[in-house]
């Protein structure tokens, strides 16, 4: 999908890409925008739900302005990882591992059961999207106005997990330097790090 978000102030509002299956224990994969103020930086807010449980947070600072021009933000959601993308450049990969950890933790899923639509939407969300809800939308600057086009999705028939596939699906080299170095330079929160929100250790697939 090519994005291009909402101009100058655009505080309190939230711009999304995602997946999501429906009900309770729905998975979803998100792209989601968090809106600022006038010369101060999107961030992108990244996140995996399986089973109905989130809480996988990650949030990017961009390397160019994302509203003087459309942008790529792709998924590529195989049963074995879950590739973020921007412009090309993978920023982050969320590998399937069920199989290993779904022993261990019982709460730990992988999206991979339930067919996802696609779905976009511009929204109000100032009780936390801008410096923690801290600035609120400024409703003298609507209309807001967030541009997509050139969707595109192509689906293949594997429904499982497979290691030869996986091993076929890893980054190639210059791929992986490109995320070590998004992540390096922009990555601005990792829920596996969060030492405040996790105080007996992280997650399993953190480790």
């Amino acid at each position: 999908m090519q994005i291009k978000l909402v101009p100058g102030n655009s505080a309190g509002t939230v711009t999304t890409f995602y997946l999501s299956s429906q009900g309770p224990k729905h998975d979803e994969i998100d792209f989601e925008f968090l809106g600022n103020l006038s010369g101060d930086p999107y961030i992108l807010h990244t996140n995996v739900f399986a089973q109905g449980l989130g809480n996988r947070e990650q949030q990017f600072y961009l390397w160019f302005n994302p509203t003087l021009d459309f942008h790529t933000y792709s998924v590529l959601w195989t049963p074995n990882q879950i590739i973020f993308s921007v412009d090309g450049s993978p920023i982050r990969v969320f590998k399937n591992r069920e199989t290993e950890l779904g022993k261990v933790d019982s709460n730990y899923h992988y999206p991979k059961s339930q067919a996802m639509g696609v779905y976009s939407s511009l929204w109000n969300a100032d009780d936390w999207a801008t410096r923690g809800g801290l600035v609120k939308t400024d409703w003298t600057k609507a209309p807001f106005v967030a541009s997509f086009r050139n969707f595109n999705a192509a689906a293949t028939a594997t429904s499982s997990f497979d290691a030869a596939a996986a091993e076929e699906e890893a980054l190639e080299s210059n791929q992986e330097q490109r995320l070590q170095w998004v992540r390096k330079n922009y990555m601005i929160y990792d829920y596996c790090g969060d030492t405040k929100r996790f105080p007996q250790g992280p997650p399993p697939e953190c480790k």
